[in-house]
């Protein structure tokens, strides 16, 4: 049998490092929290090659006596820690080795003075190693720099990745730990190049529109919910302002960026009817809470946490997210209209040579036209829209024989502006563009609606509103019972919960030790299958503490249906029905975006219609 020994104090730390420092940007997480953590107003961060070759992280917070310098490079030392109650840690950390974790594996250079001394001191470490000590001049504060990251362990060094890589990573911290303290002043160089400055005390909402998107600020709404000790604040964006890539989703636990399942399955969910499925939403969420509710001590980095009542956090969140985007999203994203001005401004004019191809189908003048400009080129539809314009200028229209094109709208005869018109946000109805946009006039702008994605969420919440408001109507009992064989443990976590199924419609009751007697389904999914939903359910409450599955999976059936019940593109309405939609829609909470997170309507202002003809 082998022998058990002791492992040498270097390997000891190496093994630390590979828990706490993955990558550069591992370490640069320890570094900036430790600045935080020490009272800093001003963080500032400068890298070398993405982090490979330098990190070096200055702060102007508490500063370290020479004696604290060299116990904070000793392993499962710290200041953050006062007493036992290791759930009860309130800062950002507290590993004692994450100094010297990072100091075993690199060159590190730890420089500190306190306020009010003199003069500060250094202390060098070269993996492990400590090769120099003695005073330092710096101004108060702290300044660590880490050169040469794994230099002597090759065997991590080769699994990095490109220094470009290696930036991003960087950056993505960085932008996180500024985004949850706006009171603190960051500034991050790269290779001397400054990439970004954030000047502390500007106010959360300064900081999500300065570090996730400028945009969001107009495109997003407000979060602030209470539930007992829980607290949401933050910016969550409009479901039609999305994104491919779920990288600008922002989350803090107690004032600490993760990255947890959890969390980022509320965020969906809370989205889940408002989205398609491969868009995500923009949003930064600061989720507090008293210290002994969660653990932050699940992942070595703390990037991933623990609560004590997940199904409460989750459900808050959801809910949370949900109130406030029913309270701003009757507005639509509107996207900056300069590049389509700037397009629809340019007259479309084809290049000149012999190569040049003519159009398939080009625009015929008029026998009037073509006897007066007989020398012209007419396979050049520039050119002839430009001589129909200076004709029709200067002759009367009936000399139009023959019309250029089909009209492809249809109005009737408008009505002046009621006294109110300010009251009616999407103005009033003027008339139906191909029998599917609704063009509307509003006190100050142009309104245009799709009207199938409108009535489409209209629908959908006319549906929710019945559902919500009659639950015994939304129960269908099965004529034949059906039996579920499921594990036990999956059958004893449905039992639990099997009165809030009941709210929902779905009627279930244990069958033994290992199965479920289904009576009664949801309406909406009657025909579905029951033993696929009970395990699906069983399988949510096991990754969730609780249950909202089944609440998002009859949302999707109503989605379905209300896509199928509302009015289709194509149809004609009446000028009567466009503005009883329109009116509908200013009443309805999420009507900004359909089903599927596509905008309803967008909005032209006068001014931008007046700087489409030139007149600003």
């Amino acid at each position: 049998m082998p022998a058990i020994r002791r492992l040498p104090e270097t390997l000891v730390n190496r093994i630390a490092a590979g828990e706490v420092v993955e990558r550069p940007s591992s370490a640069l997480k320890e570094l900036v929290e430790n600045a935080i953590d020490a009272g800093a107003t001003r963080i500032a961060v400068a890298l070398g090659e993405g982090g490979l070759s330098r990190i070096e992280v200055t702060d102007d917070g508490c500063g370290m006596e020479p004696a604290d310098m060299a116990l904070a490079l000793e392993r499962h030392a710290t200041s953050k820690l006062p007493d036992e109650a290791i759930e009860q840690v309130s800062t950002l950390g507290f590993r004692g080795e994450a100094l010297p974790s990072i100091a075993s594996v690199a060159r590190l250079t730890l420089e500190s003075r306190v306020r009010g001394t003199e003069q500060g001191w250094k202390r060098v470490v070269d993996h492990g190693v400590l090769t120099e000590e003695g005073p330092a001049a710096l101004p108060p504060g702290t300044r660590v720099r880490v050169e040469h990251l794994f230099g002597k362990v090759p065997a991590r060094r080769k699994f990095l990745r490109s220094a470009r890589s290696e930036y991003a990573a960087c950056l993505d911290i960085v932008r996180r730990l500024a985004l949850a303290r706006p009171e603190i002043g960051f500034s991050l160089e790269h290779d001397g190049r400054r990439i970004l400055a954030v000047q502390g005390g500007e106010g959360l909402a300064a900081r999500v529109a300065q570090i996730v998107a400028r945009e969001l600020g107009d495109n997003g709404v407000a979060i602030a919910a209470e539930r007992g000790p829980l607290r949401l604040t933050g910016v969550a964006g409009l479901p039609t302002y999305n994104r491919g890539v779920a990288d600008h989703q922002y989350l803090f636990v107690n004032g600490r960026p993760v990255k947890d399942r959890l969390l980022t399955g509320a965020v969906r969910g809370a989205y889940a009817d408002m989205l398609a499925r491969d868009r995500h939403a923009v949003l930064a969420l600061f989720l507090d809470l008293p210290p002994e509710e969660v653990d932050v001590n699940v992942h070595p980095a703390k990037t991933e946490v623990r609560f004590r009542d997940s199904a409460a956090v989750r459900g808050f969140i959801v809910s949370g997210l949900r109130e406030a985007l029913a309270t701003g999203d009757r507005r639509s994203a509107q996207t900056p209209a300069a590049d389509a001005m700037a397009r629809w401004q340019v007259e479309p004019e084809a290049s000149p040579g012999p190569a040049e191809a003519p159009p398939e189908s080009p625009v015929e003048p008029t026998p009037a036209l073509r006897s007066m400009f007989s020398g012209r080129d007419w396979s050049r539809p520039s050119a002839s829209v430009r001589e129909a314009g200076r004709i029709w200028r200067g002759y009367e229209a009936e000399t139009m024989a023959e019309p250029l094109a089909a009209p492809a709208g249809r109005a009737e005869e408008a009505a002046e502006l009621p006294d109110d018109a300010a009251s009616f946000p999407l103005g009033i109805a003027r008339g139906q563009v191909a029998n599917t946009y609704i063009v509307a006039e509003s006190a100050d702008g142009l309104v245009i609606v799709d009207q199938h994605a409108a009535h489409e969420r209209l629908v959908l919440e006319r549906l929710r509103a019945a559902g919500a408001g009659d639950t015994v109507a939304a129960s269908q009992t099965l004529l034949i019972p059906e039996v579920v064989e499921l594990d036990e443990p999956a059958c004893d976590r449905l039992e639990e919960q099997a009165g809030h199924f009941a709210g929902l419609g779905l009627i279930v009751e244990r069958f033994g030790p290992g199965a479920m007697l289904v009576r009664a389904m949801p309406a909406a999914i009657k025909s579905g299958d029951p033993h696929k939903l009970l395990q699906d359910l069983a399988d949510d409450i096991a990754q969730h503490g609780s249950s909202l599955l089944l609440g998002e999976k009859l949302d999707h059936v109503l989605a379905t249906m209300a896509c199928h019940g509302s009015v289709r593109a194509g149809r004609t309405l009446s000028v009567a029905e466009m503005n009883a939609l329109l009116r509908e829609m200013e009443r309805t909470p999420r009507s900004g975006q359909c089903n599927h997170g596509r905008p309803t309507w967008v909005k032209l202002s006068m001014a931008d219609v007046e700087k489409l003809f030139g007149r600003h």
